[in-house]
Order: structure tokens, then C-alpha cells, then sequence
């Protein structure tokens, strides 16, 4: 019996659909002669010692299903956007398909039948997907409001171009507010507009986010964004949260401010507020893990200490 010949380059480690196998020079009968090639769906083959790759699986399932695009979870973590941990690292593939077409059935995959507007699906990477505020709308129905906040304030912060190549942000409240007016009916909605007014321009992580919101359901009075020690100096050191009137300056250092040049330019950036009689206070990933209630407690504890002017009622006469 003759020896298959190898698989052709293209296909050798990645699924791959009928249309791409003839492209390459297979015809769908010789697949099925192939023991190193397994059917996984309608239209879709992989080699069989394929190791899973949600990037790879979701390209060839766009391609191999017309009309359709990549959305909810499967969007939200190609386009890198926050999961909470139980689904951070989820390989669910879901697919979603405007309702004039059938419904999708695929074996293994979720499917949904939504109405969406042609802005709200883009092709990118390969593959039909929804945006990330359209991601962003359908995650609505599944996570919790402060999950949702997050994923929102990840969209609408403002970038900074020296280390993510781009100068403006995803998207706009203006536009998810106009995308949630335009759905009024899609189940989640109701989060969705809750959510909306809770996401903030600032937030330059996921932990500063669930901080700034920890601090307003404990009563705190909530605080401003990247607030910078001298409000007309661009070169000034800056806050990540923080209360002026106060003169209260919050940070969050996650793991990368593990690293020793960056240790010294917090503790620089730290010196330069306290020297202005400022309280600092800094929070890790410790603090992230318990929800930050040894942080809400902190917090208290330095408002009560803060000095207050009598001749204003309240922060300093300095520094404002």
C-alpha cells in the first residue's frame, strides 16, 4: 500500500476547512483516508496531534461558517479584555449569528442568534469578530456588575502610545451608551446601563478599577484618576487614585513593580508626595486577593488622621 504523502505545510498544525484543504491540494476524500486527520466539525479538520489553540480554532470556525462571527467570551479573550478568574482562561468557543440566518449548530460550540449592527463586527486576525464594545454589551448577560465595570473601563481608557502603539482608546462611554440604546432588548442591558455609570476614564488596570470601587461601596467619597501632584505639570509624579482635598495619593503596584529600576522610581514618585505633605498609600496584589478590605480599612484610617483646615471645612489650605 502506498504511503500517504505528508500533509501539505499549511495544514500540518493548524484546523483548516474543506475550502482551505483544496487550496493546498487535498480533496475531501483523500481526508478521510488520512488517520493523522480528524473530522472535529462540519467543514473543519485538524490534525490529530493538534495541540488546542483558541486563536487557530476560532479563525478556521469563522471561516468554515459564513455570515457568522467570533463573540462573548471567545472575543473577550482574543481581544485581550478582563475575565474574572473563573473564566479567564476558558477555551469555549462561541459563535453568534444575526437572526436572519439559521441558528448555529455546531457540535462543541455555543451558539447565539443576536441582532447586531454592521459596525458592531469586524475582521481582524483572520476571522470575523465581534468589537470589543460589542464584547463588551454581550458579556453583560453573564458577568457581574463590577466584572463588567472593569471590562468597560479597559475600553474607554485613554492609551499611552510610547508602549501600546496607538493614541486613542477602544471606545467611548458616548458609544456604549449609544450601542446599549440601540439594544434595548438584548438581555443584560439593564447591567450594561448600570454599568455605564460606574466606568471611569483613568483606570489604568483591572485592580485600580475594583479599587476605586471598593471605596465607593464602603462610603468613601470617590476618588479622582492619575492624579498628578502638580495638576499643570505633565512631568509631575502622579497617583493612580487619590484625594486632593485630602491630599490622600493611592497606588496600586502590581507584579511588574517587582522590578528593581522600577522599585526606585515608585519610591521617587512616593517622596515627591509625601515631601508635599501628602499620605501615601500602596497596595499589591495581596490586597487584591482579600478584595481589598485591609485597603478599605487603611483608607479610613488615614481620612481620620488627615488634618483639616477649620477656615475651609475640609481638606488643606495648600495643595489644593
Amino acid at each position: 500500500m502506498q504511503k500517504p504523502s505528508p500533509l501539505p505545510v499549511a495544514l500540518a498544525s493548524v484546523p483548516f476547512t474543506l475550502e482551505e484543504a483544496a487550496t493546498a491540494g487535498l480533496k475531501q476524500r483523500q481526508l478521510s483516508k488520512r488517520i493523522s486527520i480528524e473530522n472535529v466539525s462540519r467543514g473543519i479538520h485538524r490534525p490529530v496531534a493538534w495541540a488546542f489553540d483558541l486563536t487557530e480554532a476560532a479563525r478556521t470556525l469563522s471561516a468554515a461558517t459564513p455570515g457568522a462571527w467570533i463573540s462573548h467570551v471567545t472575543a473577550a479573550r482574543l481581544h485581550g479584555l478582563y475575565l474574572p478568574p473563573w473564566l479567564a482562561d476558558s477555551n469555549e468557543l462561541h459563535l453568534s449569528k444575526p437572526r436572519r440566518l439559521p441558528s448555529v449548530r455546531r457540535r462543541g460550540i455555543t451558539g447565539h442568534t443576536v441582532t447586531v449592527k454592521d459596525d458592531e463586527v469586524e475582521f481582524t486576525n483572520g476571522m470575523w469578530i465581534s468589537t470589543r464594545a460589542r464584547t463588551w454589551l454581550d458579556l453583560a448577560r453573564q458577568l457581574p456588575l463590577k466584572d463588567l465595570v472593569c471590562v468597560g473601563d479597559q475600553i474607554i481608557r485613554i492609551p499611552r502610545p510610547e508602549f501600546e502603539n496607538r493614541d486613542r482608546p477602544f471606545g467611548s462611554i458616548g458609544e456604549l451608551q449609544a450601542m446599549v440604546e440601540q439594544h434595548k432588548n438584548l438581555q443584560g442591558v439593564v447591567r450594561a446601563r448600570d454599568a455605564l455609570d460606574l466606568m471611569r476614564v483613568g483606570s489604568d488596570s483591572v485592580p485600580e478599577s475594583l479599587l476605586r470601587l471598593a471605596m465607593v461601596d464602603a462610603g468613601i467619597s470617590e476618588p479622582d484618576l492619575q492624579v498628578r501632584l502638580r495638576p499643570d505639570d505633565p512631568f509631575s509624579p502622579s497617583a493612580d487614585l487619590g484625594l486632593r482635598e485630602r491630599r490622600l495619593a493611592i497606588q496600586y503596584d502590581g507584579g511588574h513593580h517587582l522590578e528593581q529600576e522600577q522599585m526606585f522610581r515608585d519610591r521617587r514618585r512616593d517622596k515627591a508626595f509625601e515631601s508635599a505633605g501628602w499620605t501615601v498609600l500602596v497596595f499589591s496584589q495581596e490586597d487584591l486577593a482579600d478584595g481589598f478590605a485591609r485597603a478599605i480599612g487603611r483608607i479610613k484610617q488615614a481620612l481620620r488622621n488627615a488634618w483639616i483646615d477649620p477656615a475651609i471645612g475640609s481638606g488643606f489650605a495648600a495643595g489644593r
